[in-house]
């Protein structure tokens, strides 16, 4: 099969709504977003947004992803590891390669490495001694 780069918001809700399926099965990472994420579309129209603000930067994301992410790690009592971040984005690399390749493709990797990096620094640093 030959695969294109990632090209517009349609290409994104595809990488997006493909990856969160593996999220949930996944039998990890999958309670803390099934617990957690009640509207699943809603939800993935607003990560659609915020990839689709991250790679192409036409659109301006509203939301704040690290107050979510620490009220998620509080809400299960501190828990959430490096092993999650790395499930996590080793999923995200999974499913980008599956659907695409090119310098998008390869951005989407990047930024969510570091993404990744920075939500997990941000968690530890907000938790109380």
């Amino acid at each position: 099969m030959i695969k294109k780069d990632i090209q517009n918001r349609d290409d994104v809700f595809l990488l997006v709504s493909s990856f969160y399926k593996k999220v949930r099965k996944d039998p990890v990472l999958g309670p803390f977003f099934n617990d957690t994420i009640k509207d699943w579309d809603g939800h993935l129209g607003r990560l659609t947004s915020f990839w689709e603000s991250s790679l192409f930067l036409k659109t301006k994301y509203l939301g704040n992803p690290l107050d979510v992410h620490v009220k998620v790690d509080h809400e299960n009592n501190n828990t959430i590891t490096e092993l999650h971040f790395g499930l996590w984005l080793n999923l995200w690399f999974k499913t980008i390669d599956e659907l695409f390749e090119g310098d998008y493709a390869e951005n989407a990797k990047r930024r969510a490495r570091k993404m990744g990096t920075f939500l997990y620094l941000k968690i530890f640093e907000a938790r109380k001694p």
